[in-house]
């Protein structure tokens, strides 16, 4: 077996509890995926429920181009919609709709039990400094 460094090994466990995560959350929560709740959540708590396409890349770890292709379908179905800068028009916001709310209230409480069902060994402290190790690495919940 090859010898890494504690480092490499959180990691590389991080990439792996994702992926799981990943694959317990979607198909759990309503007609949402994991990704798609991880959107609404963002907008959710954006100042005026909107982002500009970029800054909600950044907060769930995927391009701009990546968010870009989530957010046609989600527009589709009237998850989200687009909403023009007025002090800028080459910048555009994404902006959570009424149904977006909708889908993210029906889908919290399902989340919520996943998360508790997930981490019902570990305690409110463990909890608490691996949420705050992960902000450190660029989580982005508070």
């Amino acid at each position: 077996m090859l010898a890494i460094t504690s480092s490499l090994k959180l990691f590389l466990n991080l990439a792996t509890v994702q992926a799981v995560m990943s694959r317990r959350f979607d198909g759990r929560l309503g007609s949402l995926g994991l990704t798609e709740f991880l959107i609404l959540f963002h907008l959710a708590h954006a100042q005026e429920e909107k982002m500009r396409r970029i800054d909600l890349a950044e907060s769930i770890g995927l391009t701009a181009s990546g968010v870009t292709r989530l957010l046609a379908p989600m527009e589709k179905i009237g998850l989200v919609k687009r909403e023009a800068n007025a002090a800028d028009a080459r910048v555009s916001f994404v902006a959570l709709t009424t149904g977006g709310k909708d889908a993210l209230e029906n889908a919290l409480e399902n989340a919520e039990y996943l998360a508790k069902e997930t981490l019902f060994s570990a305690t409110k402290e463990e909890i608490a400094q691996t949420s705050a190790l992960l902000q450190k690495l660029g989580g982005t919940v508070r």
